[in-house]
């Protein structure tokens, strides 16, 4: 369960809740996201360029369940307090969260149950999906064997972590092993919330992609800066020390999807703006290029997470170098999810 710095928490536990009302009405919002520069990117007019590769778009749906009956003793933990217009929520990017994502965080609390998955199972299950989209969904591990067996064949069934190695005694891990033989086909390793929050290094998070990729499961790789990060214009320098890690551990990229979700635009409302998002992704793009091969900057697909929601799916979908969505809050509803699947339609009409 996730839980704020301890420096968040002492200083929400010594606000009571007319000082949070005040915090809230004098706290400046999230910076605006500067407008990155990269003189080394390569503009590929009129050509989708992953597509070259696998010939498909690319979306995710990552299931953070959590279970209803946590949701009063989690708000505590967390140091949240509920306000007209929003909540306030000092986490390691230290925001002050909108009302549009208090909606959201409602849903994370309500839809860990076996009901609620299989609502949503269902909303899939009748959705109409454009073809050209390969879809894979990632529910917490308890599950994986309920979706896996009631989800249609149409959509693939991702891991949300997997140990590091070969299976063994480690209480309370799952090996690359077990997820193969439940028909686990995804995972994804390197989000920001366990690289932040648990604690993974680089380092750790490669060696599991390369382990997940020897036994066949293969592998979402996330990348992505903090605030503080970028707003220090740091965005490329992390973003490619991440890279560097995975570089350094897979030698096969044919099964690898890397998403890029920048940690300051998850789960707040906020959002890169397709430009923005479009220059990392390319930035990412020309570093495999010079870095692992043009073989594999080509092919490898490089989708966007951060707030992605039926209502900016589209304008993102249409920049040359987003080949998809690694979507959060919007994937548990099953028409928004259905939308931002279909929104490969606006990928064509670009190119």
């Amino acid at each position: 369960m996730w839980a704020p710095s301890s420096l968040a928490s002492s200083q929400l536990s010594r606000l009571g809740a007319r000082d949070l009302r005040g915090a809230a009405a004098v706290a400046p919002a999230a910076p605006a996201p500067q407008q990155l520069r990269l003189g080394c990117s390569r503009r590929r007019a009129q050509r989708v360029v992953a597509m070259a590769g696998s010939g498909k778009f690319f979306v995710g749906g990552n299931w953070k369940c959590v279970s209803a009956r946590s949701a009063s003793s989690a708000l505590h933990a967390w140091g949240i307090s509920l306000l007209d217009d929003s909540f306030v929520l000092k986490n390691h990017c230290s925001f002050v969260y909108p009302a549009s994502s208090l909606w959201e965080l409602a849903l994370l609390f309500l839809n860990g149950t076996k009901d609620f998955v299989s609502k949503l199972v269902s909303e899939l299950n009748a959705a109409t999906l454009e073809p050209d989209v390969d879809v894979v969904v990632a529910p917490p591990f308890i599950y994986i064997d309920q979706v896996k067996n009631s989800l249609t064949d149409r959509i693939e069934v991702s891991a949300q972590n997997v140990w590091v190695g070969k299976g063994g005694a480690y209480t309370g891990e799952i090996s690359a092993e077990q997820l193969v033989d439940i028909g686990c086909k995804w995972v994804i390793l390197g989000h920001s919330e366990r690289r932040n929050i648990i604690g993974e290094t680089d380092e750790f998070i490669a060696k599991k992609a390369a382990y997940a990729l020897s036994q066949n499961v293969k592998v979402i790789a996330c990348i992505g800066e903090l605030l503080e990060e970028r707003e220090a214009g740091k965005t490329f320098e992390v973003c490619f020390k991440q890279m560097k890690a995975y570089a350094d551990s897979i030698t096969n990229w044919a099964d690898v999807v890397i998403a890029y979700e920048p940690v300051w635009a998850i789960g707040t409302g906020k959002v890169a703006s397709p430009e923005q998002a479009q220059e990392v992704h390319a930035a990412v793009r020309d570093w495999l290029k010079t870095n692992v091969s043009p073989e594999v900057a080509s092919s490898v697909r490089i989708i966007y997470g951060g707030s992605v929601n039926a209502g900016n799916c589209a304008d993102l979908a249409k920049k040359e170098d987003i080949d998809g969505f690694l979507v959060g809050g919007a994937s548990l509803k099953g028409p928004d999810f259905t939308t931002i699947i279909n929104s490969v339609t606006s990928k064509k009409v670009a190119a």
